[in-house]
């Protein structure tokens, strides 16, 4: 046998292949959670055989999970959006779309957190999730298509002034941002603040932040009325439906997953506000102010409209048939960031190891962003261990390792996960392990004796 095969002997790779992963109740350690809602299409048209959106209804959750089950909780648009971010159920007001953007009254917290009346912006003492994320310390941040595009308009923070007509309920070819269809405008917590004008942004802003690795923690992308499949045909010519949302989706889906934000333990949720012709529903349903969730149809819910989930936590091409809807949503967010639960969300059912199926996933950990070539301890290498003469080196990235002892080296490429093991020679007294990707280098000394 050569020297350098009596240095090391690779016995494993990467590791996450073989028997399935034991179930987990606690969520994965995901950092960021993407949440893409597009527009009244029930499940069957946008995931069936003959969807137009076949990005959406094969590719996405060939890479991901579908969950066939997922539903609305009412209709029209706007109490859908304000359940997702604050757990508030249907009131007249935001089941016709607040087209008077006027405050809600009275200002009486009920049961199970509910605001009991009606209306548009809900009091500040009504919280919402970025409320939440922000008492902890975390980040949030509202990614709205089309907000900046008109001059005269606010640039971020977009909403009409208080007891005025909403004037972005219908598209206009330049400018297709719908207020109705971004929920943190509608609480006072959040427009009487200064972290809404700087966190509730027009969509070109997400770009940047993903490519300079400033991503919020919590990201809710709404497209224009066109891009989310509202309009049929849109303002300005493309086709909108179903056609015009599937091309957002794959330009947006590959930059989000392509970012290190994504890829160092992410989650990203792509559904829809409603469905079409359907008040059906599941889950929590508990809805005082209303006597019908259906708004303009009879019926206790929204609508089943399906979702896709994709994350390094998730094996691909998994299909559930668990039922969720908007508030198991909220709560997913809720329990994935450990803070409490607000709203219904407190009633619902947050995403579990039947979602995060490789819950105890490993991942491809990104490079830091530094100048030097030396990085941190364990950003490259998971572990190095060491029983008698053999070593093992779990790797946090994929890399090129090198082992030296005197008079010997042997290097190998091993991917992210891998597990590398070594059988040292008689009588050294140290082993020096490097292991070297994207231009940076991480060294490791373990003195023998």
């Amino acid at each position: 046998m050569t020297h350098a095969a009596t240095l090391l002997s690779v016995l494993a790779t990467a590791l996450g292949g073989g028997a399935p992963r034991a179930a987990t109740p606690a969520p994965p350690p995901i950092k960021h959670v993407f949440v893409i809602v597009l527009e009244n299409e029930s499940y069957d048209s946008s995931f069936g055989k003959d969807s137009k959106a076949p990005y959406l209804a094969q590719t996405l959750p060939s890479k991901g999970m579908l969950l066939k089950n997922y539903y609305g909780i009412g209709h029209v648009s706007l109490d859908n959006y304000v359940a997702m971010v604050s757990g508030q159920s249907p009131n007249p007001q935001t089941q016709s779309d607040c087209q008077i953007y006027t405050d809600f009254q009275p200002d009486v917290i009920g049961a199970d957190g509910q605001a009991m009346g009606s209306g548009c912006v809900y009091p500040a003492d009504v919280k919402t999730v970025a409320d939440q994320l922000t008492a902890k310390g975390l980040t949030w941040g509202g990614y709205m298509e089309d907000m900046g595009n008109t001059p005269t308009e606010a640039q971020t923070c977009r909403h009409p002034n208080l007891n005025t007509q909403d004037t972005t309920q219908s598209a206009r070819a330049t400018d297709q941002y719908a207020a109705r269809h971004n929920p943190f405008v509608y609480f006072h917590s959040i427009i009487d603040s200064p972290d809404c004008a700087k966190d509730d942004v027009p969509l070109t802003r997400l770009g940047p932040a993903l490519d300079s690795d400033q991503v919020p923690s919590f990201v809710f992308i709404t497209p224009s009325l066109c891009h989310d499949g509202h309009d049929t045909p849109c303002k300005n010519g493309e086709p909108g439906g179903l056609t015009s949302a599937n091309q957002f989706l794959t330009k947006w889906v590959p930059l989000i997953v392509g970012s290190r934000a994504y890829q160092s333990g992410g989650l990203l949720i792509v559904t829809f506000d409603e469905a079409g012709p359907d008040a059906t529903a599941c889950c929590v349903q508990d809805h005082p102010n209303t006597p019908n969730a259906g708004g303009t149809q009879q019926g206790p819910g929204g609508g089943k409209v399906g979702a896709v989930l994709l994350s390094q936590f998730i094996k691909p091409g998994s299909v559930n048939n668990t039922p969720y809807n908007h508030y198991s949503l909220l709560r997913s967010v809720e329990d994935v960031f450990g803070l409490g639960q607000i709203g219904l969300a407190a009633k619902a059912t947050g995403f579990g190891s039947d979602v995060y199926n490789d819950a105890g996933a490993c991942f491809d950990h990104p490079l830091p962003r530094t100048a030097g070539r030396s990085v941190p301890r364990g950003t490259i290498i998971a572990s190095v261990a060491r029983k008698g003469r053999k070593l093992t080196i779990r790797l946090a990235h994929s890399a090129t390792v090198t082992v030296a002892a005197p008079k010997r080296v042997l290097r190998r490429h091993a991917a992210a996960c891998g597990t590398l093991r070594a059988t040292l020679p008689k009588g050294a007294r140290s082993v020096k392990v490097s292991a070297s990707a994207g231009g940076k280098l991480e060294r490791r000394t373990l003195k023998l004796h």
